[in-house]
């Protein structure tokens, strides 16, 4: 009787967890996909633009959650785009490493970006560093010389949804360190952004475009400003951010367009400036319930 009872009891239990929503079916396993399988190298200077591709293409293309990762040492990257939509929404870039731009800053210079992903859902960069070796573009600059512009950041996310961005030190960009535009649900915490306080405009971290980004618990000196607002930015939280040196956190370059975005729901919230200066506004600008 006792072990009828108790299979009865069992079989209802298993009928249940069938049934309930509230007991979630196991997790399928995580793919891995290191770029050293794929002919990264940790040298600093073989060129692993490919092997990142590769194993950021057997990643986006798996139905899986997946892990992209990069093993310790320097990987020389040119510019490189991480295109979406992917087929998972879960995929983890994990840097154990650096990466590194061209030291000749022409290489990437005229393109518009280093690193972008563009079109993804779900990507979390985690650890490592960015390295735009920069500063020899900010030396031809500062010389009057002709130069290119420079690529525009060191890591960007365009049109994409679901972001994170981790304990990630970004180094000495050409020009912008970290970027959203035109995306929705990003959060940046405990990332680290170096740049010498010459360096021309190398901003930290750049919103524009972008809705519910968030950015905690963060170190960022730059020759520019530590955090910069572009237009269409709305509901952005910044809060938790030592900013040393650089030209502060702004809200700027709106109104030069006849029909372009406002800002609009701008919270900041426990700042440390230290030897931060240079505040200026934008001409024919409104600014209401902006809480600091």
């Amino acid at each position: 009787m006792a072990t009828a009872l108790a299979l009865s009891m069992l079989t209802i239990y298993f009928a249940a967890a069938a049934l309930s929503p509230s007991i979630p079916a196991a997790s399928a396993a995580v793919k891995k996909y290191s770029v050293s399988s794929y002919g990264a190298k940790p040298d600093g200077k073989t060129d692993s633009t490919n092997a990142f591709l590769t194993a950021w293409n057997k990643a986006c293309s798996s139905p899986s959650p997946s892990t992209v990762h990069v093993p310790a040492g320097r990987f020389y990257l040119k510019n490189v785009a991480f295109q979406g939509p992917c087929k998972t929404k879960s995929i983890m870039f994990r840097i154990d490493g650096t990466l590194v731009a061209p030291s000749d800053y022409s290489v990437i210079a005229k393109v518009g970006n280093w690193i972008l992903f563009r079109h993804v859902n779900g990507v979390i960069v985690s650890g490592g560093t960015l390295d735009g070796q920069g500063a020899s573009l900010w030396s031809c600059k500062a010389a009057g010389k002709s130069c290119p512009t420079g690529a525009r950041q060191n890591l960007e996310f365009s049109n994409s949804q679901n972001v994170q961005i981790n304990g990630l030190t970004s180094v000495n960009s050409q020009l912008f360190h970290i970027m959203t535009n035109g995306c929705q649900n990003v959060k940046v915490k405990g990332v680290e952004v170096t740049a010498a306080g010459n360096s021309p405009n190398t901003d930290g971290i750049h919103v524009q475009s972008s809705a519910g980004v968030t950015i905690l618990n963060s170190r960022i000196g730059t020759g520019d400003d530590c955090i910069s607002i572009g237009p269409g930015t709305t509901n952005l939280w910044i809060e938790n951010i030592s900013c040393r040196p650089g030209h502060g956190i702004s809200i700027g370059s709106l109104g030069k367009q006849l029909h372009e975005a406002g800002v609009q729901n701008v919270t900041v919230k426990t700042i440390t400036f230290t030897g931060t200066g240079l505040a200026r506004g934008s001409p024919g600008g409104y600014c209401s319930s902006t809480p600091l």
